[in-house]
């Protein structure tokens, strides 16, 4: 399984909207500046994240995205999924393909199992844990440059 780009910074613009202070939105254009992505390829982002309620627009001055709920209601399987689709390894096993020999098929335990790992991953770990995650390695990063 292999994450595309817009799988990757969909991530990194959620935690960057989680980095910022709540109830203040934050225009596209300094998360494209902080995260060194294009504008352009940030609204592509962010209309998929958009329209599955993951975040909302305020318009107008000092306008930008907010999230939608706390940090801790997001996992990272739920924010990649709009953008990359069924994170299953193969299409038999979300079901939308399965071929005739699905009920003989030894292989496709394998692909099941996979499948419960990657969910496994991204279906427990939230937004508000890769926070606590940037949060310790930015201390260890200010740590080592004062050493």
């Amino acid at each position: 399984m292999k994450i595309s780009t817009k799988g990757r910074y969909a991530l990194r613009l959620m935690l960057d909207l989680a980095l910022a202070s709540p109830g203040e939105p934050v225009p596209l254009r300094d998360v494209a500046q902080r995260q060194e992505i294009s504008d352009k390829y940030l609204e592509q982002i962010v209309t998929p994240l958009s329209r599955a309620g993951l975040v909302r627009s305020v318009r107008g001055a000092g306008g930008g995205y907010l999230l939608t709920r706390a940090p801790d209601a997001y996992t990272v399987g739920e924010i990649l999924r709009p953008l990359e689709g069924s994170l299953a390894p193969v299409s038999c096993v979300d079901g939308s393909e399965c071929c005739g020999r699905a009920a003989q098929c030894v292989t496709l335990e394998v692909w099941q199992e996979i499948q419960k790992a990657v969910s496994g991953v991204v279906d427990h770990i939230t937004l508000a844990d890769l926070v606590e995650r940037h949060r310790q390695k930015s201390l260890l990063l200010m740590d080592q440059a004062r050493s």
